[in-house]
């Protein structure tokens, strides 16, 4: 949605995605950048984030859904792009058609591909899924030479890369991911005992770019930290990234609330003396979080101000105690006003979740526009 008149929207700064991917670069060296813009490239916008991406030389790509990768091709997109999660077995011909790149979690879907590559006289590209420990979707690592095996006899076949996913890179204690690390690389000692190239080996997100360089290999998936968002505590001592998303609303009402007179459904907050309360219109079918009632904090000309009673489905209303405000005055959820910011991980943190879904769950009714 990029309706401008509505009273809320999302900001999104494209030359902030440049210098990040720049900076991402810096950190992991020779290995090879594959941006992840699933989940609407994680509410910024697949297409405008993927078409930026292609402009400043992403070699490929990375989406979660075949949905995804067609409206990338919809949208101009050329380079490779891999989707993460597989393929049911009434897809796999889209695959084909729009040059997308598969992921084979198991020998009977690799051998599905196979077999619809060789009825549409194409070649299907590849990359094996190891479980190294997240027991989602792939191969278990002690059973990779199976699928390995069976990836030699598909001639129809180009296994492009060989990839699995760290569960707990973002932990301040990295030995289980680094446990998931050292089996990734004995599962692909296969190519090594028969003296056969190594396809490209990948496994480190955003989180492990940062704190598990020996990870890198030869081609990395960034994903938050893409968009600004520091994947742990730790980040900003390895890689300083910009967030490229800023939220906004502005004050449509506002009333005196006399002492004790309760706010919003239930009652959950009342005022202990007569105060000043105005309200937005955004709310959890925004993505604005019922969870965020009572405990988030919105910036209003610069000042904090507190978030009360219970955020409802289109409107949330915030006590400014005796500051003023008016009709049309703008109020930051997320972004900075003056020397006050409110983060991506704020939001998160007051509503007991991760900035990924916070990110995520900015619905389509928000209008996003887009600056260079």
């Amino acid at each position: 949605m990029t309706d401008s008149s509505r009273p809320t929207w999302c900001d999104i700064d494209l030359a902030a995605l440049e210098r990040n991917y720049s900076a991402i670069k810096q950190v992991v060296g020779a290995s090879k950048m594959m941006p992840v813009i699933k989940a609407d490239a994680y509410g910024h916008g697949l297409t405008q984030i993927g078409t930026r991406l292609q402009e400043i030389g992403a070699p490929c790509l990375a989406v979660a859904y075949v949905e995804e990768g067609l409206a990338l091709r919809a949208g101009g997109i050329t380079v490779p792009i891999q989707v993460l999660g597989g393929a049911v077995t009434r897809q796999i011909p889209l695959f084909l058609e729009h040059g997308l790149t598969f992921t084979a979690p198991s020998v009977d879907k690799l051998l599905q591909i196979s077999d619809a590559a060789e009825a549409a006289n194409t070649t299907a590209k590849v990359h094996l899924k190891i479980d190294t420990g997240m027991e989602r979707i792939g191969v278990h690592h002690y059973n990779a030479d199976t699928l390995f095996e069976a990836a030699l006899s598909c001639t129809s076949l180009e296994v492009e890369g060989v990839f699995s996913h760290i569960a707990s890179a973002d932990d301040t204690d990295l030995e289980s991911a680094r446990i998931q690390l050292e089996r990734f690389l004995e599962a692909l000692d296969f190519y090594d005992r028969r003296s056969l190239p190594t396809p490209t080996r990948h496994i480190a997100n955003s989180a492990a770019i940062v704190a598990l360089p020996e990870a890198h290999l030869d081609l990395v998936r960034p994903g938050l930290l893409l968009y600004g968002i520091e994947p742990t505590d730790q980040t900003s001592k390895t890689i300083t990234v910009e967030p490229l998303l800023s939220w906004r609303s502005e004050v449509i009402y506002f009333k005196v609330v006399e002492a004790g007179s309760p706010v919003s459904y239930g009652g959950t907050w009342a005022p202990e003396h007569s105060t000043r309360v105005v309200t937005l219109p955004v709310g959890y079918a925004d993505g604005y979080r019922r969870a965020l009632s009572n405990r988030a904090q919105v910036l209003i000309k610069g000042n904090r101000h507190n978030v009360v009673g219970r955020v409802c489905m289109d409107q949330t209303m915030i006590d400014i105690g005796t500051a003023s405000a008016y009709n049309g005055d703008q109020v930051v959820l997320v972004g900075s006003d003056g020397n006050q910011q409110i983060t991506i991980r704020d939001l998160a943190l007051w509503s007991d979740t991760v900035p990924y879904e916070i990110l995520t769950s900015i619905t389509a009714r928000v209008p996003r526009r887009w600056h260079s």
